[in-house]
């Protein structure tokens, strides 16, 4: 058998430069290798640290049980085989297409053969005058980067009282891990209800009945109107219903948005992310996008998304790696994202939208228990909690698309493999 350097292409040599140093980042560095990319390899990053896993930060790393090692992708070892250069620490400030280059903060130029922007996102900020001068307080958090984890680490105190402005993943993970440690929570949504972007109101309502029952303050349909102030802290979180949140500290995770300016001024077309093809392809044939930060048509969702997910950005990363060794790997996956509460354990498939049946296999509220979304006859998205086994067959049902009956789906004592195609899951 040839090995991959046998095979490659006669474009798969020059120089990759890898804008960003995240998830996507550090899995298409390696990948490149893997798929027979023969030259140079360079990732730029303007975070100290070698690529990491960000979903632990609000949790197993927020609540101590992991180092900042047990996060990393890939040990230096890995990249030092794969003959893979890190930049760290430094920007990319301009990417010049015409003269085939990027221009660094530190004011370095590095020549590129092939361009992969994954610059990620960044967070959210809240509006107002208030939030600005918030930021610069010492007991004010956002939470995108294991230095954020840090910090908030820091204010986990027993007794403390912790206001969280956001009822997302990331919020009530954090709300969860403070609870653990004896904290007292108050989670602050504006919308109607907590996951109204990513789940079903069923859902919503037992994420929220759980929270109630350890502890934690829910207020939703609350907006957050300003802070008051001790000195340089913050002593109160101003609602917009009038009340006032005694708070010692603040974490705030109210969203993601894509960073795309640098692509925007290098011509790139962007919206809503960066636009890419099923193969990772920007509107340069010779730059690819992927990760966070870009806006890929999803078949199985049957129109263009961006994704924040880990699996988003590890798909991604063979796609494009298989696109700068001038292969073609179209990218095809069915959405899912996970989230850890008070030891559920969530996988939720395909985007929770476009339904109209719902259908609960178990009891919503038992120790385990899915629900499963449907448009006329087929699945289109699922929760799946402390279920693993039936995450695969979930994803299979939602991309696959098989005609299913909901009695059937409901019914738990026919195995959820039965409703795939026999030909398929046999």
């Amino acid at each position: 058998m040839k090995d991959a350097q046998d095979i490659i292409p006669d474009q798969a040599v020059g120089t990759v430069v890898i804008v960003g140093g995240g998830h996507a980042a550090g899995e298409l560095a390696t990948g490149l290798r893997e798929q027979g990319w023969g030259g140079q390899i360079v990732v730029v990053g303007d975070e100290a640290h070698l690529p990491y896993q960000r979903p632990p930060l609000s949790k197993a790393f927020l609540d101590g049980k992991v180092a900042i090692e047990g996060l990393l992708l890939k040990p230096l070892a890995t990249y030092e085989k794969a003959h893979v250069e890190f930049i760290r620490g430094v920007r990319v400030d301009v990417i010049d297409r015409e003269a085939r280059a990027v221009h660094l903060s530190d004011g370095r130029s590095l020549s590129y053969t092939k361009l992969a922007i994954a610059t990620g996102g960044r967070v959210r900020a809240l509006p107002g005058e208030d939030a600005e001068r918030a930021v610069a307080a010492p007991n004010f958090h956002y939470l995108r980067t294991v230095d954020d984890a840090l910090r908030i680490r820091e204010s986990l105190i027993a007794g403390a009282r912790l206001v969280v402005v956001g009822g997302g993943y990331v919020g009530l993970e954090v709300a969860a891990t403070a609870v653990a440690h004896g904290l007292q929570v108050t989670v602050v949504e504006a919308a109607p209800r907590l996951l109204a972007r990513v789940t079903s109101p069923e859902m919503s309502a037992f994420f929220e009945e759980t929270h109630r029952r350890a502890g934690v303050d829910v207020r939703t349909g609350t907006l957050v109107r300003g802070f008051e102030f001790d000195g340089e802290r913050i002593s109160a979180v101003l609602c917009g219903d009038g009340a006032s949140i005694p708070a010692d500290f603040v974490v705030v995770g109210v969203g993601l948005l894509p960073n795309v300016e640098l692509a925007a001024a290098a011509g790139l077309e962007v919206d809503n992310g960066i636009i890419v093809d099923e193969l990772c392809r920007t509107s340069d044939p010779d730059i690819v996008a992927l990760g966070d930060c870009c806006n890929h048509p999803n078949p199985v969702v049957g129109r263009r998304i961006r994704l924040e997910s880990v699996p988003n950005a590890v798909e991604q990363a063979r796609t494009a790696a298989a696109t700068l060794c001038g292969r073609e790997r179209p990218y095809h996956m069915v959405p899912w994202f996970w989230s850890d509460q008070y030891g559920i354990k969530l996988k939720s498939v395909g985007l929770c939208e476009g339904y109209d049946r719902v259908v609960v296999r178990g009891v919503i509220g038992a120790p385990a228990f899915s629900v499963f979304y449907m448009n006329g006859e087929y699945v289109v998205a699922a929760d799946i909690v402390n279920r693993p086994p039936e995450l695969l067959i979930a994803k299979r049902l939602v991309g696959e698309r098989p005609v299913v009956d909901p009695a059937t789906l409901a019914d738990e004592s026919v195995p959820l493999i039965k409703l795939l195609p026999a030909a398929k899951s046999g």
